[in-house]
């Protein structure tokens, strides 16, 4: 059986936007057997010399398969994906496209606007937030606007099919989400709602906040 080391406890200032949630949708999505050993973030475990042998960078979440590790969230998800057959086209190039819109989720993305989340969270304790969220606004907003561009025509980020890259696509938008960045992009905000209306993305919440002990709908 498959093993995700998701949290277990975590700050309740992050609850809904951990990585470990990307993981747990593709595997509510596959409908295959695993099983979460829930790790406590705030008593250090991640820091542990045990963890550390599974995670060289003492992060969350890892997926281990009959004594295969792996971490990191896109490698894991395009793992999962090529182990099971699912979430992925067949042919290369399909697969290709897939694999692309990974690496635009965690790269064009997610840099300005998990740095907006960040300075959101912490407030007058970053010194420079207030500095820096202008610009990376305008960032964020070069890459929404090509974004709103590209789903003009397609419901999903590679056409018809709802993979793997828009479940990195969807946990990267939602960072965002009480912040207002998405406004003024009804086609990125009706494409997230659309994917987050998926019923294996509504069973892992339900299940993530029963773990965390976290108020029902405070992850939403």
């Amino acid at each position: 059986m498959l093993t995700l080391y998701g949290f277990g406890r975590v700050n309740s200032k992050v609850v809904g936007l951990t990585r470990d949630l990307r993981v747990l949708w593709t595997l509510e999505e596959l409908g295959v057997p695993y099983r979460v050993h829930g790790v406590d973030h705030p008593a250090g475990e991640t820091t542990s010399e045990e963890y550390r042998r599974l995670n060289p960078f003492s992060q969350v979440p890892v997926l281990e398969d009959d004594g295969f590790v792996l971490t990191e969230t896109g490698a894991i998800l395009l793992y999962l994906a090529e182990k099971t057959g699912r979430l992925m086209p067949a042919d290369l190039q399909g697969r290709a496209q897939v694999t692309r819109w990974c690496f635009a989720a965690l790269n064009t993305l997610e840099p300005p606007l998990f740095q907006i989340v960040m300075i959101d969270l912490f407030g007058a304790a970053d010194p420079t937030g207030a500095q820096r969220r202008p610009e990376l606004l305008k960032w964020a907003g070069r890459a929404l606007t090509a974004l709103e561009d590209w789903l003009q025509e397609r419901p999903y980020l590679t056409g018809e099919a709802f993979t793997v890259a828009d479940i990195l696509m969807t946990t990267v938008l939602r960072e965002v989400r009480n912040a207002g960045v998405l406004d003024g992009f009804p086609r990125v905000s009706a494409y997230r709602e659309r994917c987050e209306a998926r019923p294996a993305w509504q069973r892992t919440l339900e299940a993530y906040e029963q773990r965390l002990g976290a108020p029902a709908g405070s992850a939403r």
